[in-house]
């Protein structure tokens, strides 16, 4: 159950009685490395599209994305505090460390959902606001509020959440969603379980000692890593969609081989062969071959442009 003393804990206040947050107390509540990763597929998305968008009308739509994601990273951390308190790897965020009040963090997110849904809706179109809207919603209620606490199945359902940033920026040049953005959905929606499951391996104490049943801590090793191995081949699998709608091409369906080669091989290998080491080796790729595998499509798409 979560621990509403620790959310309502204030931050330390000046002499004037106002809080002493810096501006990078406020940027660190919006998950910055996180955002990267959403503004970078977004980006994918919006240059793969069939179609053209003005580049002035191309960045604010990448801006506002951003802003989305750092403001779903905020609340994130406004409900979180309790057990981000609690977790090594996390304590030192500003809201379980009181350098931002939870109040501060909440109305801080809430701020920028409304602006950047807002304006994406006036300035881009309604069709890219409302799947940004829903992204938000999702990774703030659905996953952080309703299944990180309560199922070990948190990542695989949750993990959509952080498919959703190419769809969005698809959207915001074809005003709609098709099978081309759906395939890069479902890459990043597949990447997520084994992604996040190798870390869990190592972190399942912390994750226990705080009550998220992450899969490691419900299932055990064993289960996980058997997991991890399963939806590395459907990940794997799924990389051949692009392929097929002509999303990629040569260099893309390479790079799809060889990147997604090197993916199951740790991933049996983490099988066969378990330790930590084998598990942060397996977490350190997968960084890697998302952004391969994304920026490759990038290329592709940008010299189809030119």
């Amino acid at each position: 159950m979560t621990d509403i003393t620790v959310r309502n804990e204030a931050a330390p206040l000046g002499a004037a009685g106002v809080s002493e947050a810096t501006a990078a107390d406020f940027f660190a509540l919006l998950k910055p490395r996180v955002m990267s990763l959403v503004v970078f597929t977004a980006l994918v998305g919006l240059v793969a599209a069939p179609g053209g968008i003005h580049p002035a009308i191309a960045a604010v739509a990448l801006f506002f994305i951003a802003l989305g994601a750092g403001a779903s990273g905020a609340m994130n951390m406004w409900w979180d505090a309790d057990i981000d308190a609690r977790m090594a790897r996390t304590a030192s965020r500003p809201v379980p460390a009181g350098r931002v009040t939870p109040g501060e963090a909440l109305g801080f997110g809430l701020a920028l959902s409304v602006f950047a849904v807002s304006c994406m809706g006036l300035l881009v179109n309604l069709a890219s606001a409302a799947i940004l809207a829903f992204t938000i919603f999702f990774y703030v209620v659905v996953y952080s509020m309703w299944l990180k606490r309560r199922t070990p199945q948190n990542i695989v359902i949750g993990g959509a959440a952080g498919a959703f940033p190419p769809m969005i920026g698809w959207a915001a040049v074809t005003g709609g969603v098709d099978l081309g953005s759906i395939a890069l959905f479902a890459i990043i929606f597949l990447w997520t379980p084994p992604h996040f499951w190798a870390l869990s391996l190592v972190k399942a104490g912390e994750y226990a000692k705080v009550g998220v049943p992450m899969l490691p801590v419900v299932a055990g090793g064993a289960e996980t890593r058997r997991q991890i191995v399963l939806y590395s081949w459907l990940l794997v699998a799924s990389t051949t969609a692009p392929l097929a709608l002509d999303l990629g091409g040569v260099a893309y369906g390479l790079a799809a081989a060889v990147l997604g080669a090197v993916f199951l091989v740790l991933a049996h290998l983490l099988k066969r062969r378990p330790s930590d080491r084998a598990a942060m080796r397996l977490f350190g790729f997968s960084i890697l071959y998302l952004f391969l595998l994304f920026a490759v499509l990038l290329g592709e798409a940008l010299a189809r442009g030119l």
